[in-house]
């Protein structure tokens, strides 16, 4: 890669970590905001998801480093929408992890443009992983019986 294109890799991952961490930051809230029978359950998975989250900037912030960069010391945006509803949680969760993809999915762009095989893996890999944890929360959106993606 170019030195232009390591640049805007280094942007990407150190906006991949802000939000990443402002995952650990809003599963962690998420999971002491969770009332009702099935509580348990649905903190156990937040709380996953805040390690998750927190093993993903970590692996973004090594990239930035192995670049020759400087990690960001920035969380992303978190608002606070006072919204603490599980389906109100979830959707916004959802929204998080799209943003989160794109994020990713521009990295992979710049990877497969600036011709890097390890951060074109990275970002694949992220992709999926991206993917599979939105078709989580959005079957956890549809009510018992749908079969339809749920549309935000």
């Amino acid at each position: 890669m170019n030195q232009t294109d390591t640049d805007e890799a280094i942007r990407i991952l150190n906006k991949i970590m802000e939000m990443e961490l402002a995952g650990v930051v809003r599963y962690t809230h998420y999971s002491l905001m969770v009332y009702g029978y099935s509580r348990l359950p649905i903190v156990d998975w937040m709380k996953g998801n805040a390690q998750e989250s927190l093993d993903h900037a970590h692996r973004a912030g090594e990239l930035v480093t192995l670049l020759g960069g400087h990690p960001s010391l920035a969380i992303g945006e978190l608002l606070e929408t006072e919204k603490h509803d599980i389906g109100d949680i979830l959707r916004e969760s959802l929204n998080h992890e799209k943003a989160s993809l794109q994020l990713y999915y521009g990295l992979l762009k710049l990877a497969e443009r600036g011709h890097s095989v390890l951060l074109e893996e990275y970002a694949r890999e992220m992709v999926v992983a991206e993917e599979m944890h939105l078709d989580e929360v959005n079957k956890m959106l549809r009510h018992p019986g749908d079969v339809k993606v749920f549309e935000s």
